[in-house]
């Protein structure tokens, strides 16, 4: 029973930030077939109005909206990942997750971050695509981003500390802990895959990650499913938070 339990409950789900015409589209494109060989369904992080001076240096496809369509016939998931993808604040490690830096939403009035958070949403609207699930720049929230999320009718959110999915205030987070490809061995967790900076080596350690842990590799749907708020997921998460927090707290990363 407790192996049953381990299998079912172990997972990672893959999360790729910073989608937008201008990219690394050479290492998006290694990807995407690697992917579809395996028939594995990401998350794709897409920036609605990307406005990122150095993401637009990157070279752009100009049938961008028709790659976006044809992964979400795939089953890819589509996600919204900010507006415009400018920092014009600095958190100082006060946002929600203390992650620190620059930010999109943190310290905008509710009505700001609203307004984002709609025009994000109108563009996919006028492209048929339906947003459920969100993740800001940097990971940088305030209590204002999700009740606009809310609003906006946004309960899905792929940041957060923990080792299962969770609840909290009628949003859904599933975890995303580490900056580097890591595989636990008990929980259900995020990448976050920013492939603009990959070189070659990049591509080739994803693929051996992909290689080797294939199999444990779920989709949006499959991860928001594992939702637990048990007592000892709740202790577990605190734990993993507290220490996190204090990690970047000792060596300000």
């Amino acid at each position: 029973m407790i192996t049953n339990n381990t299998n079912t409950n172990t997972g990672i789900l893959i999360r790729f930030d910073d989608i937008a015409p201008n990219m690394n589209w050479e290492m998006m494109d290694k990807c995407q077939d690697l992917l579809n060989h395996y028939n594995l369904k990401p998350v794709m992080g897409v920036i609605p109005n990307n406005q990122d001076n150095e993401l637009l240096k990157y070279p752009k496809r100009e049938n961008f909206w028709t790659i976006v369509d044809n992964w979400r016939s795939n089953d890819w998931s589509i996600a919204m990942h900010g507006y415009n993808h400018l920092y014009d604040g600095d958190t100082n490690k006060k946002d929600f997750f203390n992650h620190g830096g620059k930010s999109e939403f943190f310290g905008h009035s509710y009505e700001n971050q609203l307004l984002k958070i709609k025009k994000g949403l109108d563009i996919f609207k006028k492209r048929n695509i339906k947003i459920e699930i969100f993740f800001a720049p940097n990971h940088t929230y305030d209590e204002n981003t999700f009740r606009a999320l809310k609003d906006s009718g946004i309960l899905k959110i792929i940041d957060g500390y923990g080792i299962m999915p969770y609840t909290m205030d009628n949003i859904k987070f599933v975890p995303q802990l580490f900056y580097k490809l890591f595989m636990l061995p008990f929980g259900i967790q995020s990448t976050q895959i920013h492939i603009n900076y990959w070189n070659e080596k990049n591509f080739l350690d994803f693929k051996k990650f992909i290689e080797k842990n294939y199999s444990k590799v779920i989709d949006a749907n499959t991860a928001f499913s594992k939702n637990s708020n048990s007592n000892f997921n709740k202790f577990i998460n605190y734990s993993l938070k507290t220490a996190l927090k204090l990690k970047r707290i000792l060596f300000k990363s």
